[in-house]
């Protein structure tokens, strides 16, 4: 009883002996103090935009060491109800140290996927698009049911979702729709769920009743913070505006409000019209275009990178990534990682954490 604790307990310490290796505790520890001495800088409350950045990544820091801290605290406390359970044979004991290790592979786990998301942008917040593909009303229903998922996602991890952009559907669903979500690693979480994803199920939208398979794009950006140097030439900007669309009713802008900006030089268009001012949607698309940009780089980054390792594999986005089968059997299936969950109706309801763990492993080892 006892001894299978132990032989338990000797792995787990090595992969927290491991992680320590790759956590740096000194080097968060060094950011702290020189983020903590950036506040005591004159003018620094005055940048209300900073002040929340620069306290918001000190209070992340400080959580990590605590936590990881909180590992070594609650091993030892493992080996002393082990040693005391031995001591008095006492059965509950088992029991207690059983739970507490159980408790301590989450805590072990948990930290060893923050220490994946190792990206620049990896623990920022995250800019999600989706578009209805070929299908026309069940597709643009599909994409209605994926901004549901990931929602309910957000919500799970108290991140918040706020809508930027949206363009409903012609009888139902949605044909692309833009939103942020915030929350700490929500980039790095989200980035796993870029691709295509395909949807197999009995169409309620089919009078006969028969089998559809749709297909929506994800693309997922970080949301680049205003101090990151991203140079854009005005000129290089076509910018239109034109008036908000929707259901109509009181949220519908009567006036130009909503914004496209075209950049020029590489194409990239973006648009904003759920904002209530002009001014307000032309700064939300100039941020959703300093994001594409940056992806843009990241893209030619791996590419570079895959180009050096050899690999002969596509880069771009738009492949097939998950599989989401309602009929004629329940399944979910993830075609980079092979991981497949029985219960659609779960993962619909925002319980994705198994594929996106499953991702950051992979890419872990491929990196």
């Amino acid at each position: 009883m006892f001894s299978e604790l132990r032989r338990e307990v000797e792995p787990l310490k090595k992969r927290i002996a491991d992680l320590g290796l790759l956590f740096d505790i000194a080097g968060k520890e060094q950011k702290i103090a020189e983020l903590e001495n950036e506040m005591t800088r004159e003018g620094f409350w005055d940048e209300q935009s900073r002040v929340q950045e620069v306290t918001q990544t000190v209070t992340n820091l400080k959580e990590r060491i605590t936590a990881f801290g909180g590992l070594y605290g609650t091993m030892e406390d493992l080996e002393v109800l082990i040693d005391l359970g031995e001591e008095e044979d006492d059965g509950s004991l088992a029991e207690e140290g059983a739970d507490v290790l159980a408790d301590l592979r989450r805590q072990v786990a948990d930290l060893e996927l923050q220490v994946m998301l190792s990206g620049p942008y990896d623990t920022g917040n995250a800019i999600v698009s989706m578009h209805a593909g070929a299908g026309g009303t069940e597709a643009q229903d599909w994409v209605a049911m994926l901004l549901r998922m990931f929602t309910r996602w957000a919500e799970n991890r108290r991140f918040k979702v706020n809508l930027l952009d949206m363009l409903p559907g012609d009888e139902a669903g949605v044909k692309s729709v833009t939103f942020s979500v915030a929350g700490q690693n929500a980039f790095g979480y989200l980035r796993s769920e870029k691709g295509v994803h395909r949807l197999v199920r009995i169409s309620p939208f089919d009078a006969a009743g028969r089998r559809h398979t749709s297909f929506a794009s994800v693309d997922v950006l970080p949301e680049v913070q205003d101090d990151i140097d991203i140079q854009i030439d005005p000129e290089d900007l076509k910018i239109d505006t034109y008036r908000s669309g929707g259901a109509g009713g009181q949220h519908v802008n009567k006036t130009d409000s909503a914004v496209r900006i075209t950049h020029l030089p590489t194409g990239i268009v973006v648009q904003c019209q759920n904002e209530r001012s002009q001014l307000s949607n032309r700064n939300t698309a100039m941020k959703l275009l300093k994001a594409k940009m940056v992806d843009l780089e990241m893209q030619k980054k791996e590419a570079e990178m895959a180009q050096m390792r050899g690999e002969n594999k596509e880069i771009a986005w738009g492949s097939q990534i998950r599989s989401y089968v309602f009929h004629p059997y329940s399944l979910v299936k993830d075609h980079r990682t092979g991981v497949e969950v029985g219960n659609v109706d779960a993962v619909m309801d925002g319980e994705l954490d198994e594929f996106i763990t499953a991702y950051l492993r992979e890419q872990a080892r491929s990196g």
